[in-house]
């Protein structure tokens, strides 16, 4: 990682340049919940064990303080934790 030249504008999470990654898209937690069919609350506490290389992001908005985000990868590793936890709850 380089540091961001001081000419440009830096947000207080990216002052740091990196390389770009191949994420494309993102749903909402809320979007995923429906589109599995399960409660959003649910999917909220089996993707706490989740990490960034899992495909989960935090989604910042000027409203809220943000939300739980799925990469397309993302939502393939919840469908497993899900599986994991419905064969072990």
């Amino acid at each position: 990682m380089e540091l961001a030249h001081a000419n440009k504008k830096c947000f207080r999470f990216s002052c740091l340049s990196m390389n770009l990654n191949k994420v494309y898209a993102v749903m909402l937690i809320d979007l995923v919940a429906k589109r599995l069919g399960y409660d959003v609350d649910f999917i909220w506490e089996i993707s706490n064990e989740m990490e960034t290389e899992d495909g989960i992001i935090w989604v910042h908005g000027l409203e809220d303080d943000g939300v739980k985000g799925f990469t397309p990868y993302g939502v393939e590793k919840l469908i497993e934790l899900i599986e994991m936890h419905k064969d072990n709850p």
